[in-house]
């Protein structure tokens, strides 16, 4: 009895610690996607592990967007000085091992109307940072 006892112990802290791990990643992928809403390529930055990629899948094509954290930065601050009114809100979160899956939903103003669109994007972990961002085409 003390051994079952023991093994559902086991069981409860390494499901909890999983489950921290999982908010965690959780929340990394928020604290990214609220530096992105404040056009702060080197707060992003800070999310992201030195050999950051971004990726895009395309049917049966992955592009390399930007590789290297410094590239991220040029990237991501070009990005933004082309679309001042870019945001980027989290619809849906789902966290499966060490990749979040996200909808997220873009919104910039074009010639004084909101335009937007959904798109899927996965965020692979190297501990407690982004490794990889892989961003699928809008829907």
């Amino acid at each position: 009895m003390r051994h079952l006892a023991y093994c559902f112990m086991s069981f409860c802290f390494v499901f909890s610690t999983s489950g921290l791990a999982a908010s965690e990643r959780s929340e990394q992928v928020k604290q990214f996607v609220a530096a992105f809403n404040a056009h702060d390529a080197e707060l992003m930055s800070q999310y992201v592990t030195d050999n950051i990629q971004w990726l895009s899948v395309n049917g049966d094509r992955i592009a390399v967007e930007t590789s290297g954290k410094t590239e991220l930065i040029k990237a991501m601050s070009g990005y933004f000085k082309s679309c001042p009114s870019c945001q980027s809100e989290l619809t849906d979160i789902t966290v499966l091992g060490n990749r979040v899956s996200t909808i997220e939903e873009a919104s910039w103003r074009q010639k004084d109307q909101l335009r937007s669109q959904k798109s899927l994007a996965i965020y692979e972990f190297s501990n407690s940072l982004i490794r990889r961002v892989y961003y699928f085409p809008a829907e």
